[in-house]
């Protein structure tokens, strides 16, 4: 099912550089999609256009075939969550329950089912230790896992990750890794724009590359990487595990695979 469609989508922030130009999606329920791209291609801006927090130069928005216009805007807000790369730019109450209970309280839920949200939201980012702490004495990463939890709590269905794993640790990012996965296997549609490619290569299935504003790949995450000439405009490398894969190939110890899992299996093999 389409849950989302942008048609022929421009924006400008001056009215005359177009940060977006002429961006045509669709993206279908459950999908795990990565948004790369260098500094400035266009990612965040893209982001804040699909939930709504600008509205596009031109061009049309539709939420489930349905025409976002000023009126209905709020539907973009309740089903499209998006997590900030600066978490300083999302945080607004003073502790951390107050923050992650904020949201789901102007949902007008009932009080014992906010509770279960937020606190179901806070063992998700590992945050229960610091419900009482004030927002603005928490670490970067700390902010961060309190932004995660900002949107789980909302449980929309389409969530945007603007870089997730800025400024966390190496437990952390395992700890984001296995939270957007149980969003996946819960039928949430995730979207992530990261410089990380070896995350999402082990994220995504579909793989979206801007450069100055317009998309210049949208394909499966294997052909993407695979693509030599998309790579070098957009200033990306392989993956890791695909440069091994290739290695091995090369010396004749991986056959030749026509799909990302069928390699993963024989690499898994020889290791």
């Amino acid at each position: 099912m389409k849950q989302l469609q942008l048609k022929q989508i421009y924006y400008s922030y001056d009215g005359e550089k177009q940060v977006l130009k002429n961006v045509n999606l669709d993206i279908f329920e459950g999908e795990k999609i990565a948004i790369l791209g260098a500094n400035g291609a266009g990612k965040s801006t893209l982001f804040i256009c699909m939930n709504g927090v600008i509205t596009p130069d031109s061009g049309e928005i539709l939420l489930y075939g349905k025409k976002i216009t000023k009126k209905n805007k709020i539907e973009l807000t309740k089903k499209v969550a998006f997590v900030f790369q600066q978490p300083d730019n999302q945080i607004i109450a003073p502790t951390v329950l107050s923050e992650i209970s904020f949201g789901a309280m102007n949902l007008k839920l009932p009080q014992q089912q906010v509770i279960k949200r937020v606190y179901d939201a806070m063992d998700d980012m590992n945050l229960k230790v610091l419900e009482n702490r004030a927002t603005h004495t928490l670490s970067g990463g700390e902010k961060k896992r309190v932004t995660i939890a900002d949107s789980i709590v909302m449980q929309p269905n389409i969530y945007l990750f603007d870089e997730p794993t800025t400024a966390l640790d190496p437990l952390h990012q395992q700890i984001l890794e296995d939270v957007i996965e149980k969003l996946s296997q819960q039928g949430k549609t995730i979207l992530l724009s990261t410089h990380d490619v070896d995350f999402a290569y082990r994220f995504a299935k579909r793989v979206i590359v801007f450069y100055k504003g317009e998309i210049i790949a949208d394909d499966t995450t294997e052909n993407v990487f695979c693509n030599k000439e998309v790579l070098a405009m957009s200033h990306l490398k392989q993956p890791t595990l695909l440069q091994i894969q290739h290695i091995l190939m090369k010396k004749g110890l991986l056959k030749q695979c026509n799909t990302f899992a069928k390699n993963i299996k024989q690499f898994q093999e020889l290791i």
